[in-house]
């Protein structure tokens, strides 16, 4: 199951990116993280900037809204999601985690 943890201000999701992928995509899990694939590599932040704005644009909410809060230069990351309660998270990622 993936790690989605309760905030004052919404929630923490745990992710595992995989740069420098064929293809961009979001789905499945590996350890409790959510799998996300990125193009870009990862040098000076532009893998980070890339996670931030495809997790954004899957669950229609702004990037500031979203933040790395653990991993900057790893692959498996902690992001604070502001304005979304757990629950409604699993729903939105619930055709990509199953």
């Amino acid at each position: 199951m993936i790690q989605i943890q309760p905030t004052a201000h919404g929630c923490t999701l745990t992710i595992r990116v995989t740069p420098k992928a064929k293809r961009a995509a979001i789905g499945g899990a590996h350890d409790g993280a959510l799998k996300v694939a990125v193009t870009v590599v990862p040098e000076d932040g532009k893998a980070n900037k890339a996670v931030i704005a495809a997790i954004s644009k899957r669950l229609g909410v702004s990037k500031s809204s979203i933040e790395i809060i653990n991993g900057q230069t790893n692959r498996v990351k902690t992001l604070s999601i502001a304005g979304i309660q757990p629950a409604e998270l699993r729903e939105m990622l619930a055709d990509c985690i199953n």
